[in-house]
């Protein structure tokens, strides 16, 4: 049976189905997940993931590719597992700290969380463009299209903020105090 008959199933309760789907989809999503949460909060979010699935497959429009439906749940369910741990608990993403020593010590994890603020201050001011675009998009975790509706913009002018955005953060993360070899 395809994803799409299983998620059908799903949403008439029968629970072979979701063990069926979750045998299927499981390991690619962890192995999603792993790379943007501890692995201890990996099989959390995953049980979490099917849980939203069991009450969500009724909302499922077979058609798309009930994978992309799947991780964009997993998704979720990770942005919303590290808001409610708050941002001491999050972890800082391998680029930023690709360069630093293993930040089990707290002074190089609060030298870390200096950098990627001041970086993010180049964004500009609280509620700038590309600012905004920014936190919707990476912080909360939301999709483009919903960003656009609520900024009143094109999709576009998303996709564009969220470039230059990017571009911004590289350049203020490569000329930073840690990159720089200066004192911190």
């Amino acid at each position: 049976m395809d994803d799409d008959g299983l998620v059908a199933q799903v949403a008439a309760g029968d629970d072979t189905a979701l063990r069926e789907l979750f045998s299927r989809h499981a390991p690619w999503l962890a192995a999603r997940l792993r790379a943007v949460l501890p692995a201890a909060e990996v099989e959390d979010v995953l049980q979490e993931t099917f849980l939203a699935v069991w009450r969500g497959a009724g909302g499922y429009r077979p058609g798309g590719a009930a994978g992309g439906w799947l991780w964009g749940i997993a998704r979720r369910q990770a942005a919303l597992l590290l808001r409610r741990r708050g941002p001491a608990a999050a972890m800082l993403p391998g680029e930023v700290t690709a360069g630093a020593r293993q930040a089990a010590d707290p002074a190089e994890v609060a030298l870390a969380r200096a950098d990627l603020a001041a970086a993010v201050a180049a964004l500009g001011p609280p509620g700038g463009p590309e600012r905004e675009v920014w936190r919707l998009l990476y912080v909360e975790d939301r999709p483009v299209a919903e960003v656009a509706a609520l900024l009143g913009v094109p999709p576009g002018t998303v996709k564009s903020r969220a470039h230059r955005a990017r571009r911004l953060l590289r350049a203020a993360l490569r000329t930073g105090p840690a990159a720089e070899g200066g004192p911190r």
